[in-house]
């Protein structure tokens, strides 16, 4: 065999084995799925795992409920024409308003306290004074101290008289201060707390400025102290022919007393019962029962309900 043609035999040999030994004619390569799958888990097994990325922190929010245990809630009825305001959860003082006249009805909902000016003019009604302003949206609603005729005649703010609009100026604050504004009829501050209760509403008060003025509001609220009620209001074992019924539910001990103070300014009779304030918690939030006992507070109870007062047994 010629010399030539020996030397490319063993060329020829020489790369079939080098083909047979590659990754990819041994099945190790990419080309083998299972060797492929394999690799690929080797691979992530051996990359870094990547953080959890964390959970978005969502803006602060404060509720009608939050400002009632802590702050100023204002509620007006357009139909009976009343404000009605609380501090801290308890009836701090109600008086007349003139809301909008048909054409420029008040809004009603939920509102916040976007900005606050003892001298303001209006921007909208040829510069009219609106003073101790309180303003409530943007398009033109505020709160503030003008004529009362005793009917809906304003352009969609809300009127109050003078010297109340001055002392309500003077408790409100941006991060603290709640406006609910409502079609039906308020014939009273009980009625007006029974609403405020009712709502779970969020107050439209801007999430930066909460942002920035939490720490100073926990700074400034004190710590809840345990509720440490007298003997003398702590309702003993029941006695025979002892009878206990139920007046009210408040949000704190103080606005628990108010009320009792000012049923017995109206219905002497309760005077003579014994009268106790008992701590509860309900679907998470605490109130306080007024509770009355005397041997026929029942019969009492019945004759407060027809004065529409309300009243229910408990023992």
């Amino acid at each position: 065999m010629p010399r030539s043609r020996l030397l490319g035999i063993l060329l020829l040999a020489g790369a079939l084995l080098a083909a047979a030994s590659a990754p990819g004619l041994r099945g190790e390569g990419p080309d083998s799925p299972q060797d492929s799958a394999e690799g690929a888990a080797a691979a992530i097994s051996r990359a870094p795992t990547p953080a959890a990325a964390p959970a978005p922190e969502l803006p602060p929010t404060t509720t009608v409920s939050d400002v009632m245990r802590s702050g100023v809630l204002i509620t007006v009825s357009l139909s009976s024409q009343q404000m009605h305001v609380f501090r801290d959860g308890v009836l701090w003082r109600s008086s007349p308003v003139s809301t909008g006249k048909r054409g420029k009805r008040t809004p009603t909902g939920t509102f916040a306290i976007l900005q606050k000016k003892r001298f303001h003019r209006s921007n909208l009604y040829s510069n009219a004074p609106m003073p101790y302003m309180q303003r409530l949206t943007w398009s033109g609603i505020a709160i503030h101290a003008g004529r009362l005729p005793g009917y809906p005649a304003s352009h969609g703010c809300i009127r109050v008289p003078a010297a109340f609009a001055s002392e309500l100026f003077k408790i409100t604050g941006a991060t603290t201060t709640a406006v609910i504004v409502v079609d039906e009829a308020l014939a009273d501050g009980k009625a007006a707390l029974a609403l405020a209760r009712r709502s779970d509403a969020v107050v439209p008060i801007a999430p930066a400025l909460l942002q920035r003025e939490r720490p100073a509001l926990a700074a400034a609220t004190p710590a809840p102290q345990p509720v440490r009620l007298p003997a003398a209001r702590t309702i003993p074992a029941p006695v025979s022919g002892q009878q206990t019924i139920q007046l009210a539910a408040a949000l704190s001990p103080g606005e628990a007393t108010a009320q009792w103070k000012a049923l017995t300014g109206q219905r002497p009779e309760l005077g003579a019962m014994q009268m106790a304030v008992i701590p509860a918690v309900v679907n998470g939030k605490q109130y306080y029962r007024l509770r009355a006992s005397a041997p026929d507070a029942h019969a009492t109870c019945k004759a407060l309900k027809q004065a529409g007062v309300s009243c229910f047994p408990v023992s």
